[in-house]
């Protein structure tokens, strides 16, 4: 019976324990540090079950013990920056919960797999293959599923076709300076170079790499949870099934596409292992320009991460 650990009992957290039990993955532990809202999130989602059919058990808990031989552990602890907060600041304080729900974690379950969704989502996914010494196949984050699904989105809106007909691919880091692929982003085999002008195509591009802001800008007071869980569940669903989906996930790059020593968003085939390869498809220079670009200033990010946690 597979065993998934949510690690952050918020949003994300709670959307995404959902997601895992609805579709019959695996079990779930909800973990968090505030006593009572994992409990509470968790006995309602259990009580859902009759009402969806499924027999998946849901335990919220603040002991991390409770999460031992888990198969996945998903990170989406840490906290959204709030107004007068630096980016520093949400850097500190975010790399501070990751470093510790690593080495918890850990403890109970260091056969585990990673999937990180915290922000900023590259540099985090940086400092759990750090943390923990795993192998970097076993450590992953989230973002390019999600940024390639609202390229998706935008995409469909536009030609108004159905959604499951288009694939898309976004690369880089989840920032303004993710690295949408219009080339290999295509509905139903079509590149959508074939369907809509360069200057269209550029608006759906740039609205992409506005996605969280967009939703941040209507919510006022939050950002998106339901697809950043859906996600997360799609790769959770094809390490636990392992169905070798080719997914777009921030990685370890060790030389590939002429990145080394951090942790960008790539093309990947993820299966029961994690990471069972990093796929090497052919960029032209304006796309290799722009990714490489974009791992630049992920390893910036990550300098200043280190810098900052020294000093706390």
């Amino acid at each position: 019976m597979s065993k998934v650990t949510v690690v952050g009992a918020g949003f994300v957290g709670a959307t995404a324990a959902q997601y895992i039990a609805d579709k019959d993955l695996a079990d779930v532990v909800l973990i968090d540090i505030v006593e009572g809202i994992p409990q509470g999130k968790a006995l309602d989602l259990l009580q859902a079950g009759p009402l969806n059919e499924r027999s998946r058990n849901l335990v919220g808990t603040n002991n991390y013990a409770d999460t031992k031989d888990s198969d996945i552990i998903v990170i989406t602890a840490g906290i959204a920056r709030k107004p007068g907060m630096s980016r520093d600041d949400l850097l500190k304080t975010n790399a501070a919960i990751v470093k510790q729900v690593a080495s918890e974690t850990l403890k109970y379950s260091p056969e585990a797999i990673y999937v990180v969704v915290t922000n900023p989502l590259d540099v985090m996914a940086y400092l759990t293959w750090q943390s923990t010494k795993l192998p970097a196949s076993r450590v992953i984050g989230m973002a390019g599923v999600l940024d390639s699904a609202r390229f998706q989105t935008f995409i469909s809106l536009e030609l108004n076709v159905a959604v499951e007909d288009i694939r898309t691919m976004v690369l880089g880091g989840h920032g303004d300076l993710m690295v949408p692929i219009p080339r290999f982003s295509t509905v139903n085999g079509i590149p959508i170079t074939e369907l809509l002008p360069a200057h269209k195509i550029e608006s759906l591009c740039q609205r992409t790499r506005d996605g969280g802001a967009e939703i941040v800008s209507h919510l006022k007071t939050g950002s998106a949870y339901y697809a950043p869980a859906a996600s997360a569940t799609q790769m959770v669903e094809s390490i636990l099934k392992d169905k070798n989906r080719l997914l777009p996930c921030a990685v370890l790059a060790e030389g590939h596409y002429g990145i080394k020593d951090v942790y960008v968003g790539l093309p990947v085939i993820l299966g029961r292992k994690g990471v069972r390869e990093i796929v090497d498809i052919k960029l032209n220079d304006q796309e290799l320009a722009a990714l490489k670009k974009s791992a630049d200033s992920i390893k910036e990010n990550i300098q200043t991460m280190q810098q900052l946690l020294v000093a706390v």
